[in-house]
């Protein structure tokens, strides 16, 4: 039987990819697990994994949201996400002007300027 935990491992690492989940859980103590346990199950378990929408669309959905309120910190791990997802260069930026009209120029300009550094780190050309 597989559980939520088990559909929510498969798709954070299809989303994220192997080697940042193995970094991930080598890093993982007792004092995260709860944490970790939480996240795997439901954002990876059961948001991440109900197909009502594409990974495509959470990935620009999630851009959007972390530019929005201001979680900077988790954007260039979700640029190099998008390699997965198959959120392009241009549906990410496209999700930042939103953000911009919607929730402030300087949260987008400071997403903007993450993708831009993430992208070039990636060897993307924008």
């Amino acid at each position: 039987m597989t559980t939520r935990f088990d559909t929510g491992m498969k798709t954070r690492r299809k989303v994220l990819g192997d080697a940042h989940v193995d970094r991930a859980e080598a890093a993982k103590v007792d004092f995260d697990q709860p944490f970790q346990t939480m996240i795997t199950e439901g954002a990876w378990g059961t948001l991440w994994s109900d197909d009502s929408i594409p990974h495509r669309e959470r990935s620009m959905l999630t851009l959007a949201l972390l530019a929005a309120t201001g979680n900077f910190e988790e954007i260039p791990m979700h640029i190099r996400a998008s390699r997965n997802t198959g959120a392009s260069p241009q549906d990410v930026l496209q999700s930042f002007l939103h953000v911009a009209v919607y929730a402030g120029v300087p949260a987008a300009n400071h997403a903007i300027k993450l993708a831009k550094q993430t992208y070039a780190e990636l060897g993307v050309e924008l």
